[in-house]
């Protein structure tokens, strides 16, 4: 998560006050008094930005500046300036410095920087791992976006299974991307090379799935709703699959059901599709991955509509996570597509009071402290500083359960 602010000032007053208004606005703050004590900080995958005072003994802040720059030259350096250095700041922005602040500065001035700071570094690193993923040819890290554990496993069960040249059952809630998990794991497959079929089951005939599977023998077959094929089409299916096992080469098979979805299955073949499971997990259970997600959707969103990038505030994040998005990926999608039209913002709350705001600001809060903290509710009461039964009863009131974050 991009969120950490290195706050570097050899004033401790200023340095601490500086770290508690960024904690209060959401941030993690690491503080440090001088450049040396900064330094180690400053690596090139730093997840955050920087704010440093120019004037400091030793290295001030322009020697940071530009040890900052040889190291990550995208990487954001705010500076702040008494009122005699600002012909020195500016200078310093000509040099490549993201901003500088006049001391004593606003605190909606500073989070202000910040945030435009943080939408930046964002930007970078995750492009970086954009690159780096294509370059290394892996369709699971392309297409599976996040860095929560969820979507690490996720990740990892389907490089797994890709490997498994045997038939795979997926499931997941409506718009979770069970189709997209079957693509992934065809693209991942030695079966690459070849096309990767997709049906419905609905009202797919015995006839029409014989052509399908000796159409792609070299390839595979995914087969979408597949608890609603009809009954001689399962057997069909499972005589298939029972060849393969067999030895006999054809195509690959991937299901997929919804996790609301039922059907009347053959005994045997229901059996046989449960040796290969996947699950795909629901978008809620892995809320820390919806603003990576969604920032991925609206930029493509926007280079489709030719449009311009809005801006992805914190307050449009805490709406994003202020939702249990039952329509999972899908549903972020369409907000995204909405989001970059203009036509709504993803917060919902235009016609909110102070106290529902409030309350979305407190749920997203509690949630990102689970994140931090794995799902430990004891660790996460004592992060926040609130009494035990206080952060069970807020839990209670948002409807949040602390093991969705481990």
């Amino acid at each position: 998560m991009i969120d950490t602010v290195l706050v570097v000032d050899d004033d401790v007053h200023v340095r601490e006050a500086l770290g508690q208004t960024l904690e209060l606005a959401g941030y993690r703050v690491r503080l440090a008094g001088s450049f040396v004590a900064a330094k180690d900080h400053i690596t090139r995958d730093f997840a955050g930005v920087i704010l440093s005072d120019i004037r400091m003994p030793g290295r001030d802040g322009l020697y940071l500046l530009e040890h900052a720059q040889r190291v990550d030259d995208d990487l954001p350096v705010i500076l702040l300036t008494g009122e005699g250095d600002i012909p020195m700041a500016v200078g310093a922005i000509n040099k490549g410095a993201f901003d500088f602040l006049e001391k004593p500065c606003a605190n909606d001035v500073l989070t202000d920087a910040i945030r435009k700071a943080m939408q930046a570094r964002a930007l970078v690193l995750e492009n970086r791992a954009l690159r780096s993923e294509i370059a290394r040819g892996d369709a699971a890290a392309r297409m599976i976006f996040g860095g929560s554990d969820r979507a690490e496993a996720l990740r990892a069960r389907l490089r797994q299974l890709a490997q498994i040249d045997d038939a795979v059952h997926i499931s997941g809630g409506p718009g979770s991307g069970v189709a997209k998990a079957a693509e992934i794991m065809h693209l991942l497959s030695d079966r690459a090379g070849a096309p990767l079929a997709r049906v419905a089951g609905g009202d797919l005939t015995p006839a029409q799935l014989q052509a399908l599977l000796r159409a792609h023998a070299q390839g595979a077959v995914y087969i979408d709703e597949f608890t609603a094929l009809p009954r001689p089409t399962q057997h069909d299916l499972l005589a298939h699959l029972d060849a393969r096992v067999g030895g006999q080469a054809g195509a690959r098979i991937y299901v997929g059901t919804t996790d609301d979805q039922s059907g009347d299955l053959v005994a045997d073949l229901r059996y046989r599709l449960d040796a290969l499971r996947l699950h795909v997990p629901a978008l809620k259970d892995r809320a820390e991955d919806i603003p990576v997600i969604f920032r991925h959707y609206v930029r493509q969103m926007a280079e489709q509509l030719n449009a311009m990038e809005p801006d992805v505030t914190p307050e449009v994040i805490a709406g994003l996570l202020a939702q249990d998005w039952p329509g999972n990926t899908r549903a972020l999608m369409n907000a995204a597509m909405r989001f970059v039209l203009g036509l709504e913002t993803p917060l919902g709350d235009a016609h909110l009071g102070l106290v529902d705001k409030l309350a979305q600001v407190e749920r997203t809060l509690i949630i990102e402290a689970l994140q931090q903290n794995r799902g430990n509710a004891s660790a996460t009461a004592q992060h926040l500083r609130l009494p035990r039964k206080t952060f069970y009863d807020k839990l209670a009131r948002h409807g949040i359960k602390p093991e969705t974050y481990r």
